[in-house]
């Protein structure tokens, strides 16, 4: 059984255009954001583009929306977000834009209504920071990236033979 979902305000930024964003199916996590736009546009290799959705939020305070890339964009196309998860604080009220990147060989046409990325609602927390002289001790302590020894071949630019 799953809980009522949370109530959201949103507004179009310009009149008409997309359906509003909207989950794929009955268990998923992320609603689709599609490209609010008058003209395809086009993502060369290497460069990013701001892309508006056309709406914009207001947020229960102590919820953000993250926004996510795209799996099959990324492995497709190549196409990632700049910044991920992207967050949309509950104060903001602007029209949310997702920065694309391309990751690929190939330009890519962003066409309107595209799907091009994935919004999360999550509950955050804010902190109080307190100063301290030591931090508690752990087992891990200083230990960084890769500290528990590598899972795989170790040499992630190569494809798996078949």
């Amino acid at each position: 059984m799953s809980a009522a979902p949370l109530p959201v305000q949103l507004r179009r930024v310009r009149p008409g255009g997309n359906p509003l964003p909207s989950y794929a199916t009955s268990q998923a996590a992320g609603m689709d954001l599609l490209a609010d736009l008058a003209a395809p546009l086009t993502l060369l290799p290497g460069k990013r583009i701001l892309v508006p959705t056309g709406i914009a939020l207001a947020l229960p305070d102590g919820f953000e929306a993250q926004i996510r890339p795209r799996s099959g964009l990324a492995l497709k196309h190549g196409v990632s977000l700049v910044n991920s998860p992207g967050t949309i604080d509950p104060d903001y009220r602007g029209e949310i834009s997702v920065i694309l990147i391309n990751h690929g060989s190939e330009p890519f046409i962003v066409t309107p209504g595209d799907r091009i990325a994935q919004m999360v609602l999550a509950r955050f927390e804010r902190a109080e920071l307190l100063e301290v002289a030591e931090l508690e001790a752990t087992d891990r302590g200083h230990g960084g990236f890769g500290h528990t020894g590598v899972t795989t071949s170790g040499d992630a630019c190569v494809a798996p033979t078949t």
